[in-house]
């Protein structure tokens, strides 16, 4: 996959299970997509509205924006394996 990955974690306030999720979400991005992926943090208790029209029921949430179509996973993101997979991404030809 050579197209830019588009990545949006939404959080609530900055608690241990947010500020574990958003250091997951950078370790994954530096060990992975080398300068290819764009993480946006959305904290939804300064943004509700972002939240409201994202449709974000539970946080932390990590929406994959680019490429199409859309993938979401709840969670701390601890489990790097894991997310890849729910997010259909694609590391050296294979997709996790």
């Amino acid at each position: 996959m050579d197209e830019q990955v588009v990545l949006t974690l939404y959080v609530a306030g900055a608690n241990p299970r947010s500020e574990r999720a958003i250091q997951n979400l950078r370790q994954i991005g530096e060990a992975f997509f080398a300068g290819r992926c764009l993480i946006q943090i959305v904290d939804v208790l300064r943004r509700p509205e972002a939240a409201e029209v994202a449709r974000i029921m539970a946080t932390p949430t990590l929406v994959r924006e680019q490429p199409q179509p859309e993938r979401r996973i709840i969670g701390d993101l601890s489990d790097q394996a894991t997310v890849l997979k729910a997010l259909s991404i694609s590391i050296g030809g294979d997709v996790l």
